[in-house]
């Protein structure tokens, strides 16, 4: 017994030319074609699941249909639903056709033609330069974030979108996952602790070895600089975790096996922090443990941990010069800003001169700070007569000579001028020195008596 009606088979069979159709044909044909309908239906049922959709469409009939090797249907794929008309043939024998769509010949002559589309083309363009977007209409602009404004806002829309608009309450979930296994959880749990632990050095020394030479730290190296950064700004006050935090920038850049280039400028900020800072440590509090293990009472020792961060910045400088163009001149930008504002405490002009001197050489103390120091010199005067700030004063002094050194150093194989014999020890000498470097520096290079750095010094260029 067969679903299909062989009525219908006779019909077909009538209208290809067939008149006479015995009804055991018609049965065998009818079980047949129901057979064939269905094979092709199980086909275009999968096609239906494997595209996540619960309605089956004509292209899931014609993607069956090649797969078993049928010849497709044509003029079936379009999107929009098929409009079936039912005609009656009789009692109990309905027909069902597809409606076609009426169209107007005069409206479709007179409708305007469609544009040409344009040709596929493919260029390439900079998205960012050195962090910076170069403002190219390939690049979205400022002017094309303030469509955002004119998207919908609320619970239902996009999250993203109305994270953008500035909508409260928004749990924005990242697009990409960053998952670490357990054991480098555990290892990078294991070194912040060894870290923060001031009790037991040798395990701290043994984190930090780890850190140095350790090959499988790749995937921890965006959280050791979030944690360096977040320890720095919120520890001002604690120059043990500090000096620690620098003792790790460190490990990590000399670890042969990391590639560090992508992070060098999110650990440049808290090492510019640590070597010119305003106020590290906290002095006051001698008592507590902390300051006590990194030297809290001595007033002067910040300048440790700004000896240490200074070796750091003129280390990344060597190293990452090469692959950022810009890395030494922005550095020495910042350094020599804070170096000639007069507003800053001794501390920040400390770590501004070492790093400034460590990172462009005898050249960097010809060119930017030999030029500056009579003007600096009414802030060295200042602070040495005061009591309070005078042991802080005396370290700039220092840093300041040591300085002047590396430029006699430096000069050492060139042919550099020399003064007479009994010169340098004459109060004119003496006051040239004074006219040139102000009354402090001055008096305290004639003192140290070394002909060849006062040669150096009379007869450098200071012109600004």
């Amino acid at each position: 017994m067969s679903v299909w009606n062989p009525d219908n088979i006779k019909d077909v069979a009538e209208s290809v030319g067939i008149a006479s159709l015995s009804d055991d044909v018609a049965e065998d044909l009818a079980r047949d074609v129901e057979f064939r309908i269905g094979q092709v239906l199980e086909e275009a049922l999968k096609f239906m699941r494997h595209s996540k959709r619960t309605t089956l469409g004509t292209q899931d009939i014609s993607q069956a249909l090649r797969v078993l090797d049928v010849e497709p249907l044509y003029g079936y794929e379009s999107t929009r639903p098929l409009r079936f008309g039912e005609a009656s043939m009789g009692p109990g024998q309905p027909l069902f056709y597809v409606e076609d769509e009426e169209v107007d010949f005069e409206k479709l002559i007179n409708a305007p033609l469609p544009k040409v589309p344009r040709e596929i083309s493919f260029t390439a363009h900079w998205l960012a330069l050195e962090g910076v977007q170069p403002a190219i209409p390939q690049n979205p602009t400022s002017a094309d974030s303030r469509h955002q404004d004119l998207l919908p806002k609320g619970p239902g829309a996009n999250p993203y979108l109305a994270a953008v608009n500035g909508y409260d309450n928004v749990a924005v979930k990242p697009l990409v996952k960053h998952v670490i296994s357990k054991e480098l959880q555990l290892y990078f749990d294991r070194i912040v602790s060894a870290l923060a632990d001031e009790t037991n050095e040798e395990w701290r020394a043994q984190a930090l070895g780890s850190l140095r030479t350790d090959p499988g730290l790749h995937q921890l190296i965006p959280y050791f600089v979030q944690y360096i950064a977040e320890k720095v700004t919120h520890n001002m006050k604690d120059l043990f975790i500090l000096t620690q935090m620098m003792h790790m920038t460190s490990a990590l850049l000399q670890n042969p096996s990391l590639f560090m280039d992508a992070y060098i400028t999110s650990l440049v900020a808290p090492v510019l922090t640590c070597l010119m800072g305003k106020r590290l440590g906290n002095p006051s509090s001698e008592g507590s443990s902390s300051n006590t293990a990194a030297g809290g009472n001595n007033p002067l020792a910040h300048f440790a941990l700004r000896d240490l961060a200074g070796s750091i910045i003129i280390e990344i400088a060597k190293r990452y010069g090469h692959s950022s163009q810009t890395l030494k001149k922005r550095l020495a930008g910042t350094l020599c800003k804070n170096f000639l504002d007069d507003k800053k405490p001794c501390g920040t002009h400390y770590g501004a001169l070492l790093g400034l001197q460590g990172i462009m050489g005898p050249d960097g103390v010809r060119f930017l700070v030999l030029p500056n120091l009579k003007l600096f010199d009414a802030v060295l005067r200042e602070r040495l007569a005061d009591d309070a700030a005078r042991p802080e004063a005396e370290m700039v002094v220092m840093v300041l000579l040591q300085g002047l050194q590396a430029l006699e150093r430096g000069a050492a194989g060139a042919l550099a001028p020399t003064l007479p014999n009994g010169v340098a020890g004459d109060e004119a000498t003496r006051d040239r020195l004074v006219d040139r470097l102000g009354d402090v520096l001055g008096s305290k290079v004639f003192e140290m008596g070394r002909p060849r750095l006062i040669s150096l010094v009379l007869e450098a260029d200071v012109s600004l």
